[in-house]
């Protein structure tokens, strides 16, 4: 049934549910949680964020359980039985933490929530205020029309999520298990967001990411005075190694996830989609081509070069820092293969490791997910995909946690979501938060 076939009571429903959807994502966005990664700068912006939303999950009746895991890190968590609760409960969740914006560079105040021409300013927008603001007014929604699931479901709020979870889900699995107890799938960033593939609208569900880490290299040489130049020189050392990875272009390494793109590209667009090609057209697919073409490779990035303290001294050691990304199954292969190419005189630390984490590419919940979004949109498909970045989900996938990117938000075919992560005049059209909403709320219901 679409919404225009809806009866008057329903609609009216929906219409409370979309617009507390909104005013929710607004309220978040005004609330500064600023992750800046030093914890001693923090502030207590993700405890308010928490607070307000806990507010508001009671006062729908719900019973609440909040946790900090340090001063001002607040966590929040909300369950609602479903009809069989011996199926795996399904855990819908959201970071509260934002990443630092500078107003001066925004063209409308980054902490103000503020509506312009039917669109939604500000950091959190889409990452991820505006997806928490639905899932608040979906559970409200569900408690006001006394609607049970067909599963439990479980909504939470995390801190930290930016800084790596340290102090959101991560602390939570070790020192509140119980939160998690009975799930087994879990719905969160980065993906719904829709994409123009031939004739038809793609919704990308992120079923695997890339696995995240640093990689450091020290070189070490023998020190001495500027004028008297050494065969082991480590800046010379560490350059040549920094040269050398920053400049390898890794193999093109086709994953599930990406398969089941390809496949699923091929079939939208009438003609074959050979995984070489996205890297080397990404602009075939539009903007999902960029996305997916960082999902065909493992990538070692130089970050960050150190070496020496005066201009005339020769250093006795030397660094750099890499940011790492690699893809299921390939951990091992990438640490041989950087190995290779670094040198001697070099030892190199591998830190800061999150693995890679794959979901299956197809099952009841990706069924669902597709159903809601036909009875919305009736060119819409899903797609699964990889996506090349992080989230909580890593954490949830060592609990055995099955892990899914799916906001889904419709949007204009030049809009790209992706990009807006992280930027300046972070935004979301007023509509596709609406449809979020709607789109999410069958989800969960039929789940």
């Amino acid at each position: 049934m679409t919404r225009d076939a809806l009866p008057a009571e329903s609609e009216a429903a929906f219409s409370t549910l979309e617009d507390e959807a909104l005013r929710f994502a607004r309220e978040l966005i005004r609330i500064p949680s600023v992750n800046t990664g030093a914890p001693e700068s923090i502030g207590d912006g993700e405890a308010q964020a928490a607070r307000y939303l806990q507010s508001l999950l009671e006062e729908a009746g719900y019973e609440t359980e909040y946790a900090e895991s340090v001063p001002g890190r607040g966590n929040l968590l909300a369950r609602l039985r479903g009809r069989d609760s011996d199926r795996g409960g399904l855990l819908v969740h959201a970071h509260l933490d934002v990443v630092p914006a500078s107003a001066s560079d925004w063209t409308h105040p980054p902490f103000a929530g503020e509506v312009h021409d039917d669109v939604l300013y500000g950091r959190g927008a889409l990452d991820m205020k505006g997806y928490a603001g639905v899932l608040v007014a979906i559970a409200r929604h569900f408690a006001r029309s006394r609607t049970r699931p067909g599963r439990d479901l479980v909504f939470a709020f995390f801190a930290d999520e930016e800084g790596g979870g340290v102090f959101g889900v991560r602390w939570l699995l070790e020192n509140r298990p119980g939160w998690f107890h009975g799930v087994t799938e879990a719905i969160s960033e980065v993906g719904g967001f829709s994409v123009p593939l031939g004739e038809h609208r793609a919704y990308l569900v992120a079923t695997a990411e890339k696995g995240i880490g640093r990689l450091v290299l020290t070189a070490r040489g023998t020190a001495g005075h500027g004028s008297r130049p050494t065969a082991d020189n480590a800046v010379t050392r560490i350059a040549r190694a920094v040269d050398a990875i920053g400049s390898h272009t890794f193999p093109i390494v086709p994953t599930r996830a990406v398969e089941a793109f390809a496949a699923r590209a091929s079939e939208l667009l009438g003609e074959h989609i050979d995984i070489p090609t996205i890297d080397a057209h990404p602009e075939r697919l539009g903007t999902a081509g960029p996305l997916v073409a960082a999902a065909l490779r493992n990538t070692v990035s130089p970050t960050i070069i150190q070496g020496g303290y005066k201009s005339n001294v020769i250093p006795g050691e030397a660094r750099a820092e890499f940011d790492v990304r690699v893809l299921p199954g390939q951990e091992g292969t990438l640490r041989r293969e950087v190995e290779a190419l670094i040198g001697p005189g070099i030892t190199a630390e591998w830190d800061r490791w999150i693995h890679p984490i794959e979901s299956p590419s197809s099952g009841s919940l990706l069924d669902t997910m597709a159903e809601a979004i036909r009875a919305e949109d009736e060119d819409g498909v899903v797609v699964p995909y990889l996506m090349p970045a992080s989230t909580d989900n890593k954490h949830l996938a060592a609990a055995g946690i099955a892990g899914y990117g799916f906001t889904p938000l419709r949007t204009a075919d030049d809009f790209d979501a992706f990009g807006h992560f992280h930027a300046v005049d972070e935004r979301v059209e007023v509509d596709a938060l609406r449809f979020c909403a709607r789109v999410t709320e069958r989800i969960l219901r039929d789940a």
